[in-house]
Order: structure tokens, then C-alpha cells, then sequence
């Protein structure tokens, strides 16, 4: 991040406060950065206290008094927006509101930070942040999904607690998640171009009726992140993921699945194709052995008894065919970890394998990060408490290492 020139869009989202925390982070790791605050934002979170934290002037209105438009570089007043957004390496706008989102895909720029959008050549990472209902409505998903395919760069929310009291999606990243994505970003590495990766993310259900069905509490995070680490890295990725929220990154192919035996046929179509197969799905060891074609009504039964038979093992099918490919499997494990990660290691015939224990503190399903070790036939490395996005950067160094 040094001498890195980061420019920081804020809107009037509740969220505002936590970016006083990132511009810290940014000149702590030596960055020059640049605040611009629409007026509403400035509602939130006081330009004065940015304004310390980034060592430079906070810019609000497109016209200023003159005396805080002789601190801002001097620049020429018909044209200091574009200066500023020839400026910057990157340009990241957090939290983006609803409100913003939709000016920019509709072309409307009537505030500074519009303008300096607008004027950007940097690339342009929105980070939008807002109540469940809003985030959810059809106008602001199309949004999203159109600016994405304009080219910029989305950090989407995650869920939790919102500034409403209930708890759902729309929350900001934390501002250290942010960071790494930029730092990532940033420092970028397209050393995976040519290369097709296969991942695997989030649980499967399998059905007992209509309406009810077995699965585990994977949230695929962690696939979803191998699959975005990936695209930054140049790679044409492929996602088939169980039935989650996330959102995929930019032109990866994602196809979506709900039971164990549609990923098996879904992988077994493509397989062939790719370089590395990463299999991050939580897949159902097991299924009722039959699925009632109604809804079992609770009142004609004093209790219930499943009987459960073996899923389909699409990891070993993926071991037995392995020619050209690499294929890594994860090992959820809570105790003897190590030693029944090397078995599966064996028995799978995996070129790697991924141990993490979901009772570790800041391993868990829904976490942001995750604890695991890497483990080969040669060796035994265990990693520590990271991002999920920077743990798949390393499993990806390990492929090109290795491959």
C-alpha cells in the first residue's frame, strides 16, 4: 500500500462512521488518501475527524468557499473533480446508498462525488450498505447487477444486526475486510490467466417431503471467496454452489444446485475441462432413503423415523478419473483432524487437502475468516486466523507452486 493514492467516496448511510476506522487503516499502511463526503454523509460522521485521519482536506460541495478551495491543491475550480479522479488508484465508495447506486447507473451526477465518479479512469469499487428491504427490492438488485456489468467493482453486504434492530443482509463489511479486498486488489496478481478452475460452494439439501429436507450450516463463504480470489487472479472460473445468498464475482460462471446428486451431474458434465478442481462444498454424506411426495402431516405421527442411505461421493469419483487436473477437498474435522485429513488425502487420491474445525475460534461456518491447514503428502502447514479471500490466495500460490 505505500505511496498507493486511495480516494474514499462516503454517502449517507449509518454505516459512514466505520470508514473513519478504514482511512486509518489505509494511512497506517502508508497510503496517501483523499476524502469526498456527500452532504448527507457529513450527517453521519464529521468531515473535521476525517479530515485528521486522512491528513488531507474533506471535500464535500462541487462549489466551496473559496478559502477550502485554496487547500485542496489549488486546482483549477472548472476542473479540480477530474484532477482528483486522475488522482487516484482506486477510488472506493463506502457505504454506497441506495440513492447513489441509482445515480450512477442512471448517469445522474449532481453532487461532487457523482462528478468525480464519472470522471474516474481508476477502477471504481462500490460498497453497498442499507436496510434488508431496500437492498432486496428488485430496483436496487437490477442496479447492482447493471453496475457490475458496467465494470465496477462490488464488495456486497454481508448479514447482521442492521441499524433497524432486525437482523438480516444489507450490513457493511467490516472495514478490515474491506482493506484486504483493496490491498488485494491493488497488488493483484494476474498469474492465473489461461488457467479454468472448477470450485465447489455451500451445503446441499436433501429432501424428506415437499417441504422439509436435511442439510448442515455451510454459508459458502469460503467457495465464494476461492472463486473471487481466482477471477482477481485471471482465471476463467466456474461456481456450482448449493442453495445460498451470496453473490458471485463479475463474469464467473455460476451454476446453482440443491441436492448432492445434481452437483455430481453437473460436475460430471464439465470436469474434464479444467485445470484445478477445488471441492469447498459441505455435500450430505447422506439422504432419506425415500422422499414423500406430499407433506408429511405432523398430526397422523406420534414421531418420525428417517432412513438415511449413502450419498453419491463426487470426491473420490473426481479422484478416481483425475488425469489432467488438479483436485483439491477440504476436511471438516473436530477432533483427530490431522490424521483423518491424511486418510482422505489418500483414499480421495487429492493432490491437497484443506483442514479446518469449526469449533476454532474464528473458523466458523458463518465467520468472515477461517483457520486451516494445508496438508499434502510431503507436508503439514498450518496457517493462521485470515480472511477467507486470503486463505484462497494462498491455496491458489500452493497450485501455482506446485503445478
Amino acid at each position: 500500500m505505500k505511496n498507493k493514492k486511495i480516494l474514499i467516496g462516503i454517502t449517507g448511510g449509518i454505516a459512514a462512521y466505520k470508514i473513519c476506522f478504514l482511512v486509518r487503516q489505509f494511512v497506517k499502511a502508508g497510503a496517501e488518501v483523499k476524502v469526498i463526503m456527500t452532504p448527507s454523509a457529513t450527517k453521519f460522521v464529521s468531515p473535521l475527524t476525517l479530515s485528521v485521519l486522512s491528513r488531507n482536506d474533506v471535500i464535500i460541495n462541487t462549489f466551496p468557499e473559496i478559502d477550502n478551495f485554496d487547500k485542496v491543491e489549488k486546482l483549477e475550480q472548472s476542473t479540480w473533480h477530474i484532477d482528483l479522479a486522475m488522482w487516484a488508484d482506486v477510488f472506493i465508495v463506502a457505504p454506497a446508498t441506495a440513492n447513489t447506486l441509482g445515480k450512477i447507473i442512471s448517469g445522474i451526477a449532481d453532487n461532487f462525488l457523482l462528478c468525480t465518479i464519472f470522471a474516474s479512469r481508476c477502477p471504481v469499487i462500490l460498497v453497498p450498505s442499507m436496510d434488508e428491504d431496500m437492498y432486496r427490492n428488485t430496483i436496487v438488485q437490477r442496479n447492482i447487477k447493471n453496475l457490475e456489468s458496467a465494470g465496477y467493482k462490488i464488495i456486497y453486504p454481508i448479514y447482521g444486526e442492521l441499524a433497524s434492530g432486525i437482523y438480516g443482509i444489507g450490513k457493511m463489511p467490516e472495514p478490515e475486510e474491506i482493506f484486504s479486498y483493496v490491498n488485494s486488489f491493488i497488488n493483484r496478481r494476474i498469474d492465473l490467466k489461461g488457467k479454468k478452475i472448477l470450485i465447489t460452494a455451500g451445503p446441499t439439501r436433501e429432501p424428506i417431503d415437499k417441504v422439509r429436507y436435511i442439510t448442515n450450516y455451510s454459508s459458502g463463504k469460503m467457495g465464494f471467496e476461492l472463486a473471487r480470489a481466482a477471477y482477481d487472479r485471471g482465471a476463467d472460473v466456474t461456481l456450482i454452489t448449493g442453495p445460498v445468498t451470496l453473490k458471485e464475482t463479475g463474469n464467473v460462471k455460476r451454476i446453482d444446485i440443491e441436492t448432492t446428486e445434481d452437483m455430481f451431474k453437473e460436475v460430471k458434465k464439465i470436469y474434464n475441462n479444467f485445470d484445478l478442481i477445488i471441492m469447498a462444498a459441505a455435500v450430505s454424506d447422506f439422504k432419506p432413503k425415500s422422499v414423500y411426495k406430499g407433506k408429511l402431516k405432523k398430526e397422523k405421527l406420534d414421531h418420525l423415523k428417517l432412513e438415511l442411505i449413502k450419498n453419491i461421493d463426487i470426491l473420490k469419483f473426481l479422484g478416481e478419473k483425475k488425469k489432467d487436473y488438479k483436485l483439491y477437498g477440504f476436511a471438516l474435522e473436530t477432533e483427530n483432524g490431522i490424521e483423518n485429513a491424511k486418510k482422505k488425502l489418500k483414499e480421495k487420491n487429492l493432490d491437497l487437502i484443506i483442514l479446518n474445525n469449526p469449533l476454532e475460534e474464528g473458523a466458523g461456518f458463518e465467520s468472515e475468516t477461517n483457520v486451516v491447514t494445508l496438508i499434502d503428502n510431503n507436508k503439514v502447514r498450518r496457517l493462521s486466523k485470515m480472511t477467507k479471500y486470503e486463505v484462497g490466495n494462498i491455496i491458489l500460490d500452493y497450485y501455482l507452486e506446485n503445478d
